[in-house]
């Protein structure tokens, strides 16, 4: 079987020297075998084919998905000595620094940090195979077969062009076909005008900070939000901006980008398919009266651009700046900051913490961190009703110290606002 890239799958692919990785990590306290890890990542690439896919260059330069039997393109297992509770974040770390050889091994792999009660599991994604939420599922489903190999997990109807993703009323319409590929051509056009110096930033050292509310206080937060008439991203994108706005004063942008699981608008995107299309909105703050005022005011601009989103016309459109990709890129890597983070919340997690074999005692939020410009992101989700929180910042954007303060402002504002 085999693809073509999309436009947005071969910009976070770049030259495939340069990673660009997502990390899960989670923990658990049990036994578990060597030969069930092994085959549960067996079952795992049987049912998804891209997670057996190398990346082949043709002619043109154009990279292509090429999948492999699960047998002879096995993913990588490393197992490290389980020393304390941090080891995992140190591994994070680490594992977003290695590449992956794409025309060797597959674009995914596990580092299990063994210890003799508890261990972790970090899976480990090149972002251009999968996003956060196929990430999570493909979580579900190993863990599933890591207690019990012979489990059920479906198979995957693998996406293999546009026109797996597209209506057919769409992609036949003229109107659409000559409306988006005419955009296209005009921001191509665009990219190529855009003078760019080719002088990155000093990305210096790329860390990880990460931090957990307890039950009491995530169980706030979501009577707060429902009592307010706001979703809690909107309450939390709210005090992502606040919290910047606090720490960096006038080096803040006042600016942040929140990705849009597009499945939620494209019904032909499994919540199971390995996916890494995704749609953005930009979020700023206002100058309102009152803190809840503010947020009901950001309700409002959310609301209204995600009834703007269109999924099939931007995926269109994109396809037809293939030929602007580099001008792209470079504009993403060597063009000025011009927002505060991008932030991120993946909501409750739909996994059981109770298996036959083990426990799962925590999911910690994913981490991802890649060479396109500004590395600062913030990603959260819930699991067994505690919010999670991952901070991932290069100190060639945000120093690990007000990174800190950024953390320690957001609790706070939480705890003022909704009375804790």
């Amino acid at each position: 079987m085999k693809r073509k890239l999309l436009f947005g799958e071969r910009m976070l692919y770049g030259d495939g020297k340069h990673p660009f990785n997502m990390v899960i990590a989670f923990k658990v306290s049990g036994s578990i075998k060597e030969i069930n890890v092994n085959l549960a990542l067996i079952k795992v690439q049987q049912k998804h084919p891209w997670l057996r896919a190398s990346i082949t260059i043709d002619k043109d330069k154009r990279p292509w998905f090429t999948t492999h039997s699960a047998s002879s393109f096995k993913v990588e297992v490393l197992v490290v000595n389980r020393i304390n509770d941090d080891d995992w974040k140190r591994q994070s770390e680490t594992e977003w620094a290695k590449p992956f050889d794409a025309s060797r091994s597959p674009l995914f792999r596990l580092t299990w940090i063994k210890g003799e009660a508890f261990s972790e599991f970090l899976l480990v994604f090149h972002h251009c195979l999968c996003d956060g939420a196929a990430g999570l599922s493909i979580l579900k489903e190993f863990l599933l077969l890591l207690d019990n190999p012979e489990a059920a997990i479906g198979e995957e109807i693998a996406i293999q062009s546009m026109n797996d993703i597209i209506p057919p009323k769409v992609l036949k319409s003229y109107r659409m076909r000559t409306k988006n590929t005419l955009i296209g051509k005009m921001a191509t056009l665009a990219l190529w005008m855009i003078p760019i110096k080719k002088v990155a930033v000093d990305r210096k050292r790329d860390f990880l900070i990460h931090w957990k509310l307890d039950e009491q206080f995530t169980t706030a937060i979501l009577l707060f939000c429902k009592t307010h008439g706001f979703t809690v991203n909107t309450l939390l994108s709210a005090v992502v901006l606040k919290a910047f706005k606090a720490v960096l004063a006038d080096k803040s942008f006042n600016k942040i980008s929140l990705p849009v699981d597009i499945r939620n608008l494209n019904p032909l995107i499994k919540k199971d398919h390995v996916f890494a299309f995704g749609l953005m909105i930009v979020l700023s703050a206002s100058n309102a009266d009152s803190f809840i005022e503010g947020v009901k005011q950001l309700q409002k601009d959310v609301n209204h651009k995600l009834t703007k989103l269109d999924p099939y016309t931007l995926m269109m459109m994109m396809e037809a700046c293939h030929p602007a990709l580099a001008n792209f890129s470079n504009l993403l890597k060597y063009g000025k900051t011009s927002n505060d983070c991008m932030f991120s919340n993946l909501g409750k997690l739909d996994i059981p913490h109770e298996y036959e074999n083990f426990r799962l005692e925590t999911i910690y939020s994913p981490s991802v961190i890649g060479p396109l410009g500004n590395t600062t992101t913030i990603l959260t989700s819930t699991f067994r009703e505690q919010m999670d929180f991952s901070f991932v910042a290069s100190e060639g954007y945000v120093s690990f110290n007000n990174a800190k303060r950024i953390k320690e402002k957001m609790i706070s504002l939480l705890k003022e606002n909704i009375g804790l």
